[in-house]
């Protein structure tokens, strides 16, 4: 398919079809200003962050000041210019995150898009993590999931024992568009037998990190926090992307 093509940056022919312009938003391009003739512009403008990881029980006091942004985009060539230069998750060290939020939107629990929602979150085995990451940025930026202004973002967590993937959505009450989301996951993820998703409210991983962290100075808590608990992490480039400064050898 033509959009297919361009998504994975191969170009485009004029023989826009119908399936391309609902994939690209190509049908409604008046979303979109100061898209270059030739390009395929996007439904929405979405930014790639990164978070460098912070040690201690004070790790969510500078989550916002530790969090960077990598770059915004709002056409499938502009993604491609950034993706094309991000190592790609199964090369990280664990500890690394990947976050694609529509702009406007911070990769964080208080901000005013995400403190409703709650996050789909499946957990796969080693190996797997840059296959599904770069289908889900896909189905993500031509709007495959089907759920309008409530998906507000992905994150791609790498840990030790597993890589973490976690669709993020504005209202976790919102049981339509919560299977929706599923539903998509699901089919995205259809290769993989006995896969397990969970969804959790922002409102409880919110409770369970306070709980934790407050047990924790008390010193009447041992071990590690619920698996649904903030993770913060760094990011790395093969090259630096276009158009943005290059990353400090200590950010990589």
């Amino acid at each position: 398919m033509e959009n297919s093509e361009a998504l994975k940056g191969k170009g485009a022919t004029d023989r826009d079809s119908e399936e391309d312009r609902k994939l690209f938003g190509a049908d409604r391009r008046s979303k979109q200003r100061g898209v270059a003739e030739g390009e395929h512009p996007l439904f929405h403008t979405w930014s790639f962050w990164f978070l460098r990881k912070s040690q201690g029980s004070r790790a969510m006091e500078t989550y916002e000041k530790n969090i960077k942004q990598i770059g915004t985009f709002n056409t499938v060539e502009g993604f491609w210019g950034y993706y094309t230069h991000m190592q790609r998750p199964n090369d990280l060290p664990p500890g690394n995150d990947y976050h694609l939020f529509k702009e406007g939107i911070k990769p964080m629990w208080e901000d005013d898009a995400n403190k409703l929602g709650g996050k789909w979150v499946v957990r796969l085995r080693k190996g797997y993590a840059s296959r599904y990451w770069e289908e889900f940025l896909l189905a993500i930026i031509g709007e495959q999931f089907d759920v309008g202004e409530d998906l507000c973002g992905v994150i791609i967590s790498i840990r030790y024992q597993e890589d973490i993937i976690s669709i993020w959505n504005r209202d976790a009450t919102d049981e339509g568009s919560r299977q929706r989301i599923h539903e998509r996951m699901k089919r995205i993820l259809y290769a993989i037998p006995n896969l397990s998703m969970d969804y959790k409210a922002h409102s409880a991983s919110i409770t369970d990190y306070t709980t934790y962290h407050r047990a924790s100075s008390d010193g009447n808590l041992f071990g590690r926090p619920e698996k649904g608990a903030v993770r913060s992490s760094q990011d790395g480039f093969v090259t630096s992307p276009p158009s943005i400064p290059s990353l400090p050898a200590s950010d990589v």
